[in-house]
């Protein structure tokens, strides 16, 4: 198959081509298109193939992962949204859980009340009513007043109407008659379900992340239709592919319907590239590093598995989401991050970011800013006249102006000012490596850091440093690993069913009734999507916690008929997660099934392992030429002798002692001084610390 991997950035899009039959890859970059993405998208993909000659029609499947419905939620630029509800919960939205973002600030802003997504003018409510535990109807649903509701809305201008009722999970009846309505009444408006998008209980969640599914719907559902149909206008007979958060891949079909799925689409992508790079290595303690323009994101991969955020860890822009997500954080710190003097007097670097335009000073398009580009400029550490390959030339005068503005700021020199933004920055994203590993229990010593993206390489080992993690991995092509974890995505969907069952009590037919049922709701929508069934895997998961609990923690199940025996290990199973998560467990007390959950996946192609060099070749070959770079040794600030090399030349398994900076189209490494590089039989670089 010929594959092509689109993931896009804050400041560059990045393109990876993959033929699996024939072990042939090849990677490009292009400028993001802040105002339309899907013009960057079509153009990299037109400049890919004809820089390498590839015939557009011969391209099978192109994957793309977006950032449409995050940066729509970050900057609150959706759809006027509406909402129908059952009697009474009108409120639920402004409500919450009466939990504070901020439990001892006075002065804190509530986003689900300072910014709604659905303005309480705009919440209508019907009479219906089902009742637990088994969703019997209480009250029949109200059609008249939901078509009354349905007109007034649209009266009022809404766009998109997520309809959301109390018990809807039990039984998703009364949502699909009133979207059924919805169409009749008002057929081009945007009607989404929360038996659809979330069918578990926590109804403050579940309403909150309808109403999210329904304030992106119409911008993800316009870009995705449009770009389909400019990918074909171009020449491409492929099909597209959207990366969804769940570390998997969606039709556009279901992408259309549930954009909500792709939030985390990006960064989930970049966790599976990290982890596809170590495996290159041998590596299955991996902390995935993926620095851009904007930001950086941090990713968990623990004996070659990636962890799934939990239902109270999942937040976008402050708001709960209760989809399936790998667990990512993500910071504002990227290659674009402006350096400042706050209000306060004090030095900052990020959130803000100078993006694609005008970006950073030394792009030349106008920044006035100093970024921490500009300043890896100042210090050496980028080439000017070898930026993305020679693509691209750096303007090394506007960077030391922008330095020198911020440096008379800080009453320094301008060496002092760059090197202080990137200890700034360093200490920004170690920082939040923290908060992922040793916050959680995990010490980042037993782990080695992959650095991709166009600035994880750069600022990698000095991250890896300040935590003390003894090894630095450099993926082959470290710019574009995201678009590589794209391709090596599987098509992937969830099904959930709320359960509610006591240990000692379990209800042994229902349980199996709900895996079969979720089994057949995946395979229809495997089949719809043309997928053989042969490829398709399935995976049973559940929702456990002890009685009395507020959260719950993920356990397999077992694949064969749940039995007495076979119940009896997944609470065992659960007695250890518990353990391993908290430090204790309760081995005399009651367990509740809360979820169960069944993840489908099917198999993706497989690309090539990339080429590395040889043996046999000679270092001399790679030198570019050498120079002088700064850096901070023993505390003291000074110039240090640096060698350039080209990555694609160096010989593999030669030690070489920095300060060293590889040069490469995609990304540029920096190893410091009292630091080793090596090139490993993987494709991989390898940076250690000279006394880890």
């Amino acid at each position: 198959m010929r594959l092509i991997g689109v993931d896009v950035g804050g400041t560059f899009t990045d393109l990876v081509f993959a033929d699996t039959d024939a072990g042939r890859t090849a990677v490009h970059k292009v400028s993001t298109t802040p105002d339309d993405p899907s013009r960057g998208v079509v153009e990299g993909l037109m400049a890919l193939c004809d820089k390498y000659g590839i015939p557009r029609e011969t391209i099978d499947v192109v994957f793309h992962g977006t950032t449409i419905a995050t940066n729509s939620i970050l900057e609150h630029d959706g759809a006027v949204t509406g909402m129908i509800t059952t009697g009474g919960y009108r409120d639920i939205l402004h409500i919450g859980r009466h939990q504070r973002p901020q439990h001892y600030s006075i002065m804190q802003d509530i986003p689900w009340q300072d910014r709604p997504l659905v303005k309480r003018r705009h919440r209508k409510t019907v009479k219906e009513r089902l009742v637990p535990p088994k969703g019997e109807v209480l009250e029949p649903l109200d059609e008249a007043g939901v078509r009354q509701a349905v007109r007034e809305l649209k009266e009022a201008g809404v766009q998109a109407i997520a309809i959301c009722f109390l018990f809807s999970y039990l039984d998703p009846s009364h949502e699909a008659r009133a979207r059924e309505i919805v169409r009749e009444e008002y057929p081009e408006c945007f009607a989404t379900t929360s038996s659809s998008v979330s069918p578990q209980f926590r109804e403050f969640e579940r309403f909150t992340t309808t109403a999210m599914n329904a304030f992106v719907g119409p911008k993800v559902r316009n870009y995705v239709t449009r770009l389909e149909s400019e990918i074909e206008a171009s020449g491409f007979k492929a099909d597209l592919r959207i990366m969804a958060s769940n570390g998997g891949v969606a039709t556009p079909a279901m992408v259309s319907e549930r954009p909500v799925l792709t939030l985390l689409s990006g960064p989930a992508a970049g966790v599976i590239g990290g982890d596809w790079a170590g495996g290159l290595s041998g590596r299955r303690n991996l902390i995935t590093f993926d620095v851009g323009g904007t930001s950086a994101d941090i990713g968990i991969v623990t004996g070659g598995g990636f962890g799934e955020a939990t239902a109270r860890d999942t937040w976008i822009a402050g708001f709960p989401v209760l989809v399936p997500m790998i667990d990512v954080h993500t910071i504002g710190a990227g290659g674009g991050s402006i350096a400042f003097v706050d209000q306060a007097g004090a030095f900052k670097v990020g959130p803000r970011s100078a993006g694609a335009m005008p970006g950073p000073a030394a792009y030349g398009r106008g920044g006035t800013r100093a970024t921490v580009t500009d300043a890896n400029v100042v210090l050496g550490r980028l080439d000017g006249g070898n930026f993305l390959g020679g693509g691209m030339s750096l303007d090394e005068v506007a960077a030391r102006r922008v330095v020198g503005e911020l440096a008379r700021e800080l009453g320094m020199s301008d060496r002092e000012a760059a090197e202080g933004v990137i200890t700034v920055i360093n200490a920004n994203m170690a920082n939040a490596i923290r908060s992922r590993t040793v916050q959680k229990g995990i010490d980042p010593r037993n782990y080695a850091l992959v650095a991709f993206g166009g600035a994880g390489p750069l600022h990698g080992a000095e991250v890896a440093d300040m935590l003390g993690v003894p090894e630095v991995i450099v993926p082959p092509h470290p710019g574009i690993t995201s678009a590589v974890g794209l391709l090596i995505s599987d098509l992937r969907y969830d099904a959930i069913r709320t359960s509610f069952q006591v240990s000692g009590a379990a209800d042994l037919a229902r349980i199996n009734a709900d895996f079969a049922a979720m089994a057949r709701e995946l395979a229809e929508r495997f089949t719809s999507d043309g997928i053989d069934l042969g490829r398709v895997s399935f995976e049973r998961r559940g929702d456990l916690r002890y009685v009395g609990q507020g959260y719950e923690l993920r356990v397999p199940f077992p694949d064969s008929t749940i039995d007495e025996a076979a119940l009896a290990m997944v609470f065992e199973a659960f007695h250890d997660i518990h353990r391993r998560e908290y430090g204790h467990h309760f081995a005399d007390s009651a367990i509740e099934i809360v979820n169960l959950r069944l993840v489908g996946a099917a198999s993706a192609a497989t690309i090539a392992k990339p080429a590395a060099g040889t043996a046999t070749s000679l270092l001399d070959a790679a030198r570019v030429r050498s120079g002088v770079c700064t850096f901070r040794v023993a505390g003291k600030l000074a110039d240090h002798p640096t060698t350039f090399y080209r990555r694609d030349l160096l010989p593999v398994g030669e030690r070489i002692a920095g300060p060293v900076i590889v040069l490469q189209m995609d990304s540029t490494t920096v190893v410091p001084p009292q630091h080793t590089l090596e090139a490993d039989a993987a494709g991989n670089l390898i940076i250690r610390r000279v006394d880890a």
